[in-house]
């Protein structure tokens, strides 16, 4: 048993030295070593379905969820290994291995020792430190650069999850973890479900989430598809916009970040400020034929105003001075004229 804890130790080092290391199962021996067996002092959250802990392995961390025995079956724990076994990208959290342990126990039922079954079933992933985004949405310094930087990492972790046909089901600001670079890390699988390559919706009787962030045609109709991880998108957006999930007009939203920017990147920013909030009320639309078809969609708006915004500013440097005539000749020539002043 030792020599197996020893061997998986060495595993898990190499896999957190090799990112394209595939993830593995893990004895349950080496979990409970590297988190103190499952110590209150290396706690670093719970909720209502699992305990995570911080695991110490040489001089690296890993965070390792505990799953609750009584609030999921084997069904749902194959489930999310299953989609957690299926991402690797930049904006998800990487999924690091696995253990699902039976044992036996002794326990005492109706004044009698009776043989029980204990089951462990555990997670293990990369350690991400600066916690979830929920803390940094309610900090009143922050900057728009790095929101910005969250919204657009968020975009393109859900665009990836939904080309790979997962639908995630419990987005929130608690679920994406924040790196050192204060990138977006999507984390939680618990309730996602891994659709077939044909398949693009199903029904469920079973309506789980998070209050605020459902759609409302999951919460009412149990109905599963991409576009309520659209409306769940949008809810975050517009939380870190505004620090709060209720609507303001849009006018109201970039007054309240003007006094905040730089002055000469001012109205360049209130445009993005402008596309991120309108794209978030898109989102949150009641009805989803009207949100944006796929968070692709949302990405390619992000990236094309990004194309214009760094057009703009060269032609300012080097066009506007000679002619602004060629400027707005060329806007309209890309198809663009909604920029045009």
């Amino acid at each position: 048993m030792e020599r197996k804890a020893s061997t998986a130790r060495s595993d898990l080092e190499e896999m957190l030295a090799d990112e394209t290391a595939e993830p593995k199962a893990l004895p349950l021996s080496l979990l409970q070593d590297i988190t103190g067996d499952f110590s209150d002092d290396q706690q670093i959250g719970s909720g209502g379905f699992a305990v995570v802990y911080k695991g110490i392995i040489g001089n690296r961390a890993v965070a390792v969820k505990r799953l609750s025995n009584a609030l999921m079956d084997e069904t749902e724990f194959h489930r999310e290994v299953q989609c957690l076994m299926r991402v690797k990208h930049k904006n998800v959290v990487r999924f690091l291995g696995y253990c699902a342990d039976r044992q036996g126990s002794m326990e005492e039922f109706d004044k009698k020792l009776v043989m029980a079954d204990v089951h462990e079933r555990l997670l293990c992933f990369e350690y991400i430190p600066k916690g979830s985004l929920d803390k940094y949405i309610m900090d009143a310094s922050r900057e728009w650069g790095t929101c910005y930087k969250i919204i657009k990492g968020i975009c393109e972790g859900l665009q990836y999850l939904h080309e790979n046909h997962i639908a995630h089901l419990d987005l929130k600001p608690a679920n994406i973890l924040l790196d050192d670079n204060m990138a977006p890390k999507i984390t939680d699988f618990g309730l996602s479900r891994c659709f077939d390559e044909n398949q693009s919706r199903d029904i469920t009787k079973t309506i789980l989430g998070t209050m605020g962030y459902l759609a409302p045609e999951h919460r009412e109709g149990g109905v599963i598809a991409h576009s309520a991880d659209l409306y769940s998108l949008g809810v975050i957006i517009i939380e870190i916009l505004t620090g709060q999930k209720g609507y303001q007009a849009t006018d109201d939203v970039i007054e309240s970040w003007s006094d905040r920017l730089e002055g000469s990147q001012r109205d360049t920013l209130c445009k993005q400020i402008r596309v991120c909030y309108e794209t978030a009320l898109e989102c949150r639309d009641f009805d989803p034929k009207k949100r944006p078809t796929s968070a692709l969609t949302i990405v390619d708006r992000l990236h094309e105003m990004e194309t214009i915004q760094v057009y703009q500013q060269f032609a300012n440097l080097y066009i506007a001075p000679f002619n602004s005539v060629s400027l707005q000749i060329t806007l309209r020539f890309l198809g663009w004229n909604h920029l045009i002043c």
